[in-house]
Order: C-alpha cells, then structure tokens, then sequence
C-alpha cells in the first residue's frame, strides 16, 4: 500500500529517517521533532494506513504495515534507518524482522514486541459516538468527546485526526477497521526471526509499557538492542521531552556502525 508521507528536507549522504506514529496518530503528529531531526537528514514521516491521508483497508495487522513501510523505503533509495512509536513501533519492528535490509538502525519507541491486556476501543466508541453532524469547529467536537475522553489533552489528541470542512466533519481515521482489528493492534505476531542490526528501545522513565518481564522476549529478537530511558516522560516521549528525545534519537543514529 502506497502511504501518504511528509517529506522533511532534502535527501542527504546519509539514510533517510523513516517515521511511524502511533495509533489515532498522524504524520503531521511528529511535525516538530521530524524538522529537527531533518538537520542531518532527510526525514519521511508516513500516515499509516487507516489513518491521515493513506489509503483505507479492511486488514491493520503488522505484517501489512511492515509491508507498507518496506514500499515506503524501497521509494526512497531501499534503505532507511527507522523510527516507530507505540503501534509505529510493532510495526518497525515487524519490518526490520521480515526485511532485515530495509532498516539501517531501529529505534523502537515506547512498545515492546509482545501483546498489551488493555484496548483502546473506548476511545473509537467516543469517535464513532460523535455527532458530526452538529461539528462545524473543532471546539464542537471537543465539547462531543468530553463525556467519553474526559482528558483534555488526549482529546486534543484525537481531535488532530477531526477534518472540519465546508462539506462537514469527518475523522481521517477507519474507525470502523481500527475497532474490528484491535486484537491485532494490540497483540504482536509470534515469530521466530531476529534483527542484528543496532536497535534502541528508547523508553519514558514514567511509563510502564516496557517492563522488566519484557526483556527477554525483546533480547531474542533484538539481540543488538540497547535502551535508554526519558527522565520526566511517560508514553508520549517525543511530547514531554522532545530536547532530551530528539537528543537520543540522534546520538544513536550518527553512532558508528558496529565493525
């Protein structure tokens, strides 16, 4: 599947920076931290699939959205280092393990590859409960979700993927898929591959999505990782401490290539 991509600067000698958000995200989400990180390099922030400007489909598993991001890097020179967040994560993950020569370097954003007990779909029952009928700003629609997304900050969140426009309001994300998938999403497919390429499972100090009884599975499929840790960040690193992320995210990525 061909996805939507923001490209951030001119290509440069070194490999491009590919982008995955996480679930209800977007690339336009990673705005900020991809013009940063796009000093050095180029950067291809992706709407994955069911999601922003990408194409629709019935299926969200990790393998199609691997593949999606494996079409996305073979169109921009065949290789890429690789950035995933959250459900980006998995599927970077997914990428470097089924197609190894795609990915340069990984970094595995907040997410471990290992199937989570919680859901999100209180969150697609909010969306879908929305009257978008009566939507004509985005002020409309945060008053329709409160009752549902009592955070304001992670209304704020899902009302980036709220188009108001003259023909009315719509969400630039498959709700309808994302519902029925969610077992997927929030599983991770069993495998017995590995990826020996260097990998940084960069972490948020407060959060609790990547546990202690998760090293080991990660260890088997990432034997290279290393991990760094965000002081003051829970699951949205990139958000509540983007100098110390961006800083991260490029200390490893201008490392040396091991011998």
């Amino acid at each position: 599947m061909r996805l939507a991509a923001i490209v951030t600067g001119p290509p440069t000698d070194r490999p491009p920076l590919l982008i995955a958000h996480g679930l209800f995200g977007s690339a336009k989400n990673w705005g900020a931290i991809a013009k940063r990180l796009a000093l050095h390099r180029q950067v291809i922030s992706v709407d994955m699939r069911n999601h922003g400007d990408s194409p629709r489909s019935a299926e969200h598993g990790y393998a199609a959205m691997a593949g999606d991001l494996a079409e996305t890097i073979a169109g921009a020179g065949g290789r890429a280092d690789v950035l995933g967040h959250s459900m980006g994560g998995k599927a970077a993950m997914m990428l470097a393990l089924t197609e190894p020569e795609r990915v340069r370097r990984l970094i595995v954003a907040d997410m471990a590859p290992v199937a989570y007990g919680h859901s999100q779909m209180e969150y697609v029952r909010a969306m879908q409960a929305l009257d978008l009928a009566a939507v004509t700003r985005r002020s409309d629609g945060d008053a329709g979700l409160a009752a549902g997304v009592p955070q304001s900050a992670l209304r704020a969140f899902l009302l980036q993927s709220l188009a108001v426009e003259e023909a009315g309001a719509r969400w630039k994300l498959n709700l309808d898929t994302l519902a029925a998938e969610m077992p997927e999403i929030m599983g991770f497919p069993e495998t017995r591959a590995s990826f020996p390429g260097p990998t940084l499972f960069l972490t948020g100090a407060s959060s609790d999505y990547v546990r202690p009884a998760h090293w080991p599975r990660i260890r088997a499929l990432f034997p290279a990782a290393t991990h760094e840790a965000i002081p003051d960040a829970g699951h949205w690193l990139h958000a509540d401490a983007p100098n110390a992320f961006i800083g991260a995210v490029s200390t490893f990525l201008d490392a040396p290539d091991p011998a």
